[in-house]
């Protein structure tokens, strides 16, 4: 025991460079630990900003998505609506479907009903019409055939005409003629002469004024019938001159209806004779 008391135990000391080594470590430590914290601190922050936004952005997403349940409500409410009024509306138009097939329907029988009166209509008319037509067309024939005769007969009645010496009646005038044309007895040519001494063709004889009386009523002519020329004297007003064309055996009429200074008027009444007619288209 003694040996090992007395032995001198030789301490050296620790190294310079680990006491160095420590102290870096710890500064690094330190360092890292600091910056650890930062970390941490920053992350915390972070998760702080994080939870913030997140909280912000759920609270938009809350409120968008009551908005959007809002107008999903009030677009259920108005699709609701909606459907109600559809129902309503095909309750009606199937009911307006069915008037308007009925209205259609008594349109379309009122129309051929209307068709079918028109056209029976149209043939009653027609029908009376044409024995209208007929019986009035017959009753203005006989009308006026009636009406004829009667003014014929009322003309000669009233005018009383005279006869001449062969019994033919004897007009006065232009209108008295027009009667006498119209009975259809004998042909009418009526002439005019204007001044004296001037041969002038008429019908189927040639005749000249020789002189005129008109306060007389007078007057003087001369007439070539087939080249034989008859000078008639102080011949008067609508008093007839009868001659007879060659070959004839009835007579022919000259009268004188008017006189003026160195004028005559008045006619020739030939019988009804194809050699008659003859002589007075010429004379026309």
């Amino acid at each position: 025991m003694i040996d090992n008391a007395d032995q001198v135990v030789e301490d050296h000391g620790t190294p310079g460079w680990v006491t160095a080594a420590i102290v870096i470590l710890a500064i690094v430590s330190i360092a890292g630990l600091g910056l650890a914290w930062h970390n941490s601190a920053e992350l915390q922050q972070a998760q702080q900003a994080f939870r913030g936004q997140m909280k912000t952005v759920a609270e938009n997403d809350s409120s968008q998505v009551a908005a959007l349940e809002q107008k999903l409500a009030q677009a259920n409410a108005t699709s609701t609506g909606l459907q109600s009024d559809l129902g309503v509306v095909e309750k009606r138009l199937r009911v307006t479907q069915s008037d308007l097939k009925k209205a259609r329907d008594e349109e379309a029988k009122i129309k051929e009903e209307d068709a079918q009166k028109l056209a029976q209509m149209d043939t009653d008319v027609k029908n009376q019409l044409a024995t209208k037509a007929s019986t009035d067309d017959l009753s203005a024939v006989n009308g006026s055939v009636n009406n004829v005769k009667t003014d014929l007969e009322g003309t000669k009645s009233d005018l009383k005409m005279a006869r001449s010496e062969l019994g033919t009646l004897i007009a006065r005038n232009h209108e008295e003629i027009d009667v006498l044309r119209r009975m259809g007895e004998r042909d009418y040519v009526e002439f005019t002469i204007q001044g004296k001494n001037k041969p002038q063709k008429i019908g189927s004889i040639t005749v000249e004024l020789r002189s005129v009386d008109p306060k007389r009523n007078k007057f003087t002519v001369a007439l070539t019938v087939d080249d034989t020329r008859t000078e008639k004297k102080d011949r008067t007003v609508d008093e007839p001159v009868v001659f007879y064309p060659r070959g004839s055996h009835t007579a022919d009429e000259f009268v004188v209806n008017s006189v003026a200074k160195d004028k005559i008027s008045g006619y020739i009444s030939m019988p009804k004779n194809p050699s008659a007619t003859t002589a007075n288209a010429s004379g026309s």
